[in-house]
């Protein structure tokens, strides 16, 4: 079957992956999460995208990203990771990729799962037993959402401004979020939809974002007549 084409929809949330070769480490000591962590800043500076949730796993990169232009975002992940790349190799003296190929990006249904998959995004390092709260981890957004620690890398989005009228007000809310665990059915459809490429909303979400992007963005229906899934993909259109 042949590979769906990647998202280039503008002014729409992605939630994105970037993944090392064979699932091994992409950073090897502090000063590589915060080369990164620059240089995703100046890329999304030079290629209008804003970033705003992130968090640096080990072997991978989740980001929460609106670009502001059909092309931001691949210029940002190809200009990021060809620098990384050069340095990584040179620093440590390795050769060869150090990505598992392409991203993984997902449209995000800003009303229904923007909160959501922040929480999703910063609560990585908990769900893999590396710390016990977020907060104790360094190399995410969770210090600046919810503890008002400046982070250059971040742009704020109206979803989380809407939280409270004051920036204590905003982190008291954020934080309170995190007391309760995210449901299972939202895990399994943003792992789903990220690492499928399909849209994460209902119908009419996908429907719009299949219409703006030229493509399904959804998946075919299991079991439905050949015939009946090309004409349902013309009406996505």
């Amino acid at each position: 079957m042949a590979r769906l084409g990647r998202y280039f929809v503008a002014d729409q949330p992605l939630h994105v992956i970037q993944r090392g070769n064979n699932r091994q480490a992409i950073f090897f000591d502090d000063g590589d999460y915060v080369r990164y962590r620059d240089w995703l800043a100046e890329a999304a500076t030079e290629y209008g995208c804003a970033i705003h949730a992130y968090v640096l796993m080990t072997n991978h990169v989740h980001l929460l990203v609106t670009p502001a232009k059909k092309d931001s975002l691949p210029r940002l992940m190809q200009s990021l990771g060809r620098r990384y790349v050069r340095f990584v190799n040179r620093a440590w003296g390795r050769t060869g990729t150090l990505w598992e190929g392409r991203y993984r990006a997902a449209p995000i249904d800003s009303e229904a799962h923007f909160i959501a998959c922040c929480r999703y995004i910063e609560l990585n390092p908990v769900r893999a037993g590396m710390v016990r709260q977020p907060r104790a981890y360094p190399w995410s957004s969770y210090r600046a959402h919810a503890l008002g620690k400046p982070d250059a890398l971040l742009s704020d989005h109206p979803l989380l401004r809407s939280l409270g009228r004051g920036a204590a007000a905003r982190q008291e809310a954020y934080r309170a979020l995190f007391r309760e665990a995210l449901g299972e059915t939202f895990l399994a459809e943003l792992r789903a939809a990220t690492n499928g490429g399909w849209a994460l909303g209902g119908q009419q979400f996908q429907r719009a974002i299949a219409k703006a992007a030229k493509r399904r963005a959804a998946p075919l229906p299991k079991g439905r007549p050949a015939k009946a899934r090309d004409q349902r993909q013309l009406n996505l259109l």
